[in-house]
């Protein structure tokens, strides 16, 4: 039978393993007041409360700026950190934009609904702060140019939020794959399972007088407030973000891109099925992508290849010597009919991470990007922006990677970007 894992489950499990990996060793050093990076957090329900604990824990760092459209998420988090850091100073915003004023501010961090993502990263940037964003790293093919060409123009420090990264389990997986475990890979095999809930009918109604709806949306389309339009469901419309697809690709995809940089991306070829309700994101989807010399295929159900059905999630590695499969935490190498989860001939030859969180803050102080930067995050979330245009206008697609546009398909050339509400394009 399928294990069906959902993103709530793997919240709890994910954050917990996470959180342990951003606090050893971390909790030893002994840092000076003067050494401190004083960080802010913007958005704060979600992972944006796994972004307080994890930061507001390291001895290194100073929690300083709290912002939400929300004040219920603002009281919570404010509550939160003074039961981690009990003298704080820290103040409070309901528009991130006063935040990012404030000149004592070294770096932010940005938990919101995925439509905000590069417009608040770009303006820190240009503010001469450092981020730390979550996934994905963009809403769009041009925000993520965007940020790219800001990070680097104001020599600005980024980190995605893939905290799977720092996972030994990751750094073996790509020690293997690199030293030539199975041979050259030719096919890579990607999937997630479980369905976007059922969502509606419509609840249209008054915001709370708690909640800024016009600014949650920003930049995204205007739209009636309803329940579910906001908050966690947001991701399962297409205004703010690509559902469960879009909401997992990073998870998985990173270990593949580490592995093996795929290039010369080729054609997109995306099927699926919208959900029922009011929602609009893909129920499920998959996709085949052609790279120079690589085959890569996503599907939301696991593929029929041998210990992916035990899996809600995971990768799939075939090369001319033999297959890896992996998720998460586990891995296993099939050669010749024979299951392994190690090599030991393969030597180690990663530096394991001190925790991802520790790991931007040695970025910041260092100078030097950490390991989920902006520019390796952005050719591992690029395919994954593609691979909604081609389900949203029902037909293959050719792709020129090197100008970064569709070949002869104005319609599919137009969806790299999105016009912003008037009022709301702030860089």
């Amino acid at each position: 039978m399928t294990r069906q894992s959902n993103r709530r489950d793997f919240l709890k499990q994910g954050s917990a393993a996470a959180l342990s990996l951003a606090l050893f060793p971390s909790l030893k050093r002994k840092v000076a007041p003067s050494d401190k990076l004083r960080v802010a957090h913007i958005g704060l329900n979600g992972m944006g409360t796994n972004h307080l604990n994890w930061f507001a824990r390291l001895p290194e760092v100073d929690v300083v700026g709290l912002c939400d459209v929300d004040e219920t998420h603002l009281s919570k988090a404010l509550n939160t950190l003074q039961g981690i850091q009990p003298n704080t100073t820290a103040k409070t915003y309901a528009d991130f934009r006063h935040l990012l004023d404030r000149k004592d501010i070294d770096a932010i961090t940005c938990a919101t609904p995925d439509h905000w993502h590069a417009q608040i990263a770009i303006m820190a940037f240009q503010a001469g702060k450092d981020v730390y964003g979550e996934k994905p790293l963009s809403y769009s093919v041009r925000e993520g140019q965007k940020m790219l060409k800001a990070v680097n123009r104001y020599d600005r420090i980024f980190q995605l939020g893939t905290q799977i990264h720092a996972g030994d389990n990751y750094h073996r997986v790509v020690e293997l794959i690199r030293g030539g475990a199975i041979g050259k890979v030719h096919t890579v095999r990607l999937w997630k399972t479980g369905f976007p809930p059922v969502l509606g009918p419509a609840n249209y109604q008054t915001p709370p007088a708690t909640l800024n709806w016009d600014m949650w949306q920003g930049p995204a389309p205007a739209s009636l407030y309803t329940p579910e339009r906001c908050h966690f469901t947001y991701r399962y419309f297409l205004d703010y973000s690509g559902g469960v697809f879009q909401d997992f690709w990073c998870h998985i995809a990173d270990v593949v891109w580490w592995a093996i940089n795929p290039t010369g991306l080729k054609s997109i070829n995306a099927k699926g099925a919208g959900p029922e309700g009011i929602g609009d994101a893909p129920k499920w989807i998959d996709i085949d992508y052609q790279f120079d010399n690589l085959s890569l295929h996503w599907t939301s159900t696991p593929p029929n290849v041998p210990g992916a059905e035990k899996r809600g999630i995971g990768a799939y590695f075939e090369g001319d010597k033999g297959t890896l499969l992996c998720d998460y935490s586990t891995r296993e190498i099939t050669i010749n009919g024979v299951v392994m989860n190690d090599i030991a001939e393969i030597p180690i030859t990663l530096e394991r991470s001190p925790g991802h969180q520790q790991n931007f803050v040695d970025a910041v102080k260092s100078r030097e990007q950490p390991e989920s930067n902006l520019a390796y995050a952005r050719q591992m979330t690029m395919p994954m922006h593609l691979g909604l245009i081609s389900y949203r206008l029902g037909q293959p697609l050719e792709w020129n990677a090197r100008k970064e546009k569709f070949r002869h398909n104005a319609d599919a050339n137009a969806m790299l970007s999105r016009e912003y509400r008037k009022g709301w394009d702030l860089m």
